[in-house]
């Protein structure tokens, strides 16, 4: 990076630190690419690219946060200066003091995501060739709508604290969706998706997009199961066995395991906006958050996922940990600041170190918990085809079309775009419209069977809202082949 600048940044924290501010940092974003191309039908509907950069400060002044950011980096000197002056502001408001804690050993580090071929180094022609190749595999005539997109994003970002950290990311993210769209039996639209995802290994350049076996290849299985839909009886309202794809299985991690146990949220911080947690503080060593079954971690060291970065905007580096322990709820995503705050309200140690997970979408943006790679870990209980034959009354389901979830996470209802039944171990028949329910603790405590590593992948989440203003993030999730039982399916 240029030195200059570089020099500029660490004078600046120290100068705040000599003004009694406890705690400083600094992202340097130097570039923020993200481009986005879709076509409908086969035509080009929109290609937007944007490019950001610039810093964003934060300070800790009595107990404070203050934050600034610019895009002007001839004024960095203003910016932290402002940043400061924003934190003694709130200062003589604060009603909880916040603290990072114990001072930590500065890093030197750096973190890159593997890619071999850097997506803005292709053209825009070869991009929309590629994709309008596998618009020409979805092409049929009773096909209603065709539409197929590619996200590409590349950011570069140095981080500075007054601990010492230096810390520079690479990452490079790549996200697709085709979907076909027809008229049903009854004059209503059916859909049929396939997101592009991993298995967590591998790269994330260019060349994850164009791997067949990813993405394009999919684009037949995806026809023919929408012709099937098509002619397909509704699933009719009942309890029986749900079987989840991990195309239906990230979602429902996302919504009732990932948000809430962001601790941000378990301690009421997002309330007016995206909601609570029925999480409590005193839940944790205590919580049967599911079956046996049900172990869940936020690892964020596998290479290829948009939840894998390294290091988090608080400089701390992303770590392997459990969750939830066969059921038991031992632990949750966590920054710095909010174990610190956590531990003291709880009056007790839960938390022992940062999980990671303090998170910015620009430079623009203050950090707050989000979360990384929450995925439940693979089983023992076999494939797909094992699960389906031990069980007797069921559905298969994949991908999903609504969904509504309780404000504190506590209850769910999901839409799908298609089910498989289930009779006395063998899949059956096609159903359309399929639906499920539950209450989040009961549900998980049904969890019967979870597949083994083979059924295991990886679903990428481009856009996951929350924060006020709103930073929509980038994360993944690393799901097995899940079965529950005596749920609720179907509307009546």
């Amino acid at each position: 990076m240029n030195e200059k600048i570089r020099k500029t940044i660490l004078d600046n924290i120290s100068k705040s630190v000599g003004k009694k501010a406890e705690y400083v940092d600094a992202r340097l974003v130097t570039e923020d690419y993200s481009e986005f191309v879709e076509l409908y039908d086969g035509n080009l509907e929109e290609n937007d690219t944007t490019f950001e950069n610039g810093i964003g400060v934060r300070t800790l002044y009595n107990g404070a946060w203050g934050f600034a950011a610019t895009s002007d980096l001839s004024k960095i000197n203003e910016c932290f200066e402002l940043s400061l002056q924003n934190a003694k502001t709130a200062s003589e408001l604060v009603s909880v003091a916040i603290t990072m804690g114990k001072k930590q050993k500065g890093l030197k580090a750096s973190y890159e995501s593997p890619a071999k071929k850097d997506p803005f180094n292709v053209s825009l022609k070869e991009k929309i060739e590629f994709l309008k190749g596998i618009d020409d595999n979805l092409k049929e005539d009773w096909i209603f709508k065709r539409y197929i997109s590619a996200t590409f994003q590349k950011k570069n970002q140095f981080f500075f604290n007054s601990e010492g950290s230096e810390i520079e990311r690479k990452l490079t993210d790549v996200f697709a969706t085709m979907a076909v769209m027809g008229l049903d039996n009854e004059g209503r639209m059916q859909r049929r998706t396939h997101e592009l995802f991993t298995k967590g290994n591998g790269t994330r350049g260019w060349e994850m997009l164009v791997d067949p076996k990813l993405f394009s290849s999919h684009a037949g299985r995806v026809k023919d199961e929408l012709a099937e839909l098509l002619k397909a009886e509704s699933l009719k309202y009942g309890k029986r066995s749900v079987i989840l794809l991990p195309g239906q299985g990230w979602l429902q991690v996302h919504e009732t395991i990932g948000h809430p146990l962001e601790l941000d949220r378990i301690l009421g911080y997002e309330l007016s906006y995206a909601g609570g947690s029925f999480v409590t503080l005193d839940s944790f060593g205590k919580l049967k958050y599911g079956s046996d079954k049900l172990s869940v971690s936020a690892y964020g060291g596998f290479p290829n996922s948009p939840g894998s970065f390294g290091y988090d905007d608080d400089g701390s580096p992303e770590r392997d940990y459990l969750m939830i322990d066969k059921g038991l709820l031992v632990n949750c995503l966590t920054s710095r600041a909010m174990i610190n705050e956590a531990n003291e309200r709880a009056g007790r140690k839960i938390f022992k170190e940062s999980g990671g997970a303090s998170r910015s979408t620009a430079f623009y943006r203050a950090p707050i918990d989000r979360m990384t790679n929450v995925n439940i870990l693979p089983g023992n209980d076999g494939k797909l085809k094992d699960i389906i034959a031990s069980t007797e009354n069921g559905i298969v389901v994949d991908n999903p079309t609504s969904w509504s979830i309780g404000s504190n996470r506590e209850h769910f209802h999901f839409g799908c775009e298609i089910a498989w039944e289930v009779k006395n171990g063998k899949k059956t028949r096609v159903l359309k419209n399929p639906t499920y329910q539950g209450h989040t603790i009961e549900f998980y405590n049904s969890l019967t069977a979870v597949g083994d590593k083979s059924t295991w992948l990886v679903g990428q989440v481009d856009s996951c809202g929350k924060g006020e203003p709103n930073q929509a993030m980038e994360l993944g999730h690393g799901v097995p082949v899940l079965k529950f039982e005596n749920v609720i399916t179907g509307e009546k």
